[in-house]
């Protein structure tokens, strides 16, 4: 069923708008998706998504690509720019239910992991998560003190790998003492007199990687948890690397 809808005092309106804020998304429990690039890799990986919304244009271009069973409002072309978050909104989206984190146990979790420790730009998490879908990890865990994946730049910048791999936000104390009370190895990236050369580690077939803050690392007391700390050779002058290039580097290495 469609229902066109052309009143920004309309409560669904105000409660789409909404979502692009903590408040907004916690008091219905669903977050908001922009753009048919992200709509359409939900679709595809069969996201249960709850309402599409889209101008007259929008929605006669893809009508073919929604379930029978998701409901479809048609927006004015002044409302849909009141949604979204971009300069130049494309004038689709989507609403889906926020995932219950705690359906995913680090005592049961296979494969292997990323995990960010207050990691806050958008782009970096974004890309970070791009990558650990490219590489063939099983999941991404979001420490606390990183950026929320529900924010819509997260959201555009992992341009649909949330889809693809597991993503969930947790206490990395938990999960890294979970796998290595498994026996599981939880690598960190930090410098320090043990730490050893990224080279020269086996690859993984499970475990899990840890990348930290951009200016100031990892947290010392979750460097004293890991198995062994890693570190990336630099030849040049270069005083560090981006945290999101070094994650590449070490995933596409470790990860077996």
């Amino acid at each position: 069923m469609k229902e066109k809808i052309t009143s920004g005092q309309n409560k669904r309106v105000k409660q789409w708008r909404a979502l692009t804020s903590k408040k907004g998304r916690k008091a219905t429990q669903s977050y908001l998706l922009e753009g048919w690039h992200l709509v359409q890799e939900a679709l595809k990986a069969q996201l249960p998504l709850t309402a599409i919304m889209g101008t007259a244009e929008q929605l006669d271009a893809h009508t073919g690509s929604f379930p029978a069973n998701v409901d479809v409002f048609e927006l004015t072309d002044s409302l849909a720019k009141t949604l979204g978050d971009t300069s130049t909104p494309q004038g689709i989206f989507a609403t889906a239910p926020m995932p219950d984190d705690t359906a995913v146990d680090p005592n049961t979790a296979t494969g292997t992991w990323l995990f960010l420790d207050q990691v806050q730009d958008p782009g970096n998490i974004g890309t970070m998560v791009r990558t650990a879908d490219a590489a063939g990890l099983s999941g991404v865990v979001l420490g606390l003190g990183s950026a929320s994946r529900f924010l819509p730049k997260v959201l555009r910048s992992m341009q649909g790998s949330q889809f693809h791999i597991q993503l969930v936000e947790g206490d990395l104390h938990k999960w890294i003492t979970a796998f290595t009370q498994r026996q599981l190895p939880v690598y960190g990236t930090n410098l320090d007199p043990q730490a050893k050369d990224y080279r020269d580690i086996d690859a993984l077939k499970a475990g899990a990687i840890v990348m930290g803050n951009e200016g100031n690392g990892m947290a010392p007391d979750l460097q004293q948890l890991t198995t062994r700390n890693l570190y990336i050779p630099i030849k040049g002058q270069a005083e560090s690397l981006n945290v999101a290039v070094a994650a590449g580097i070490v995933m596409f290495r470790l990860v077996g």
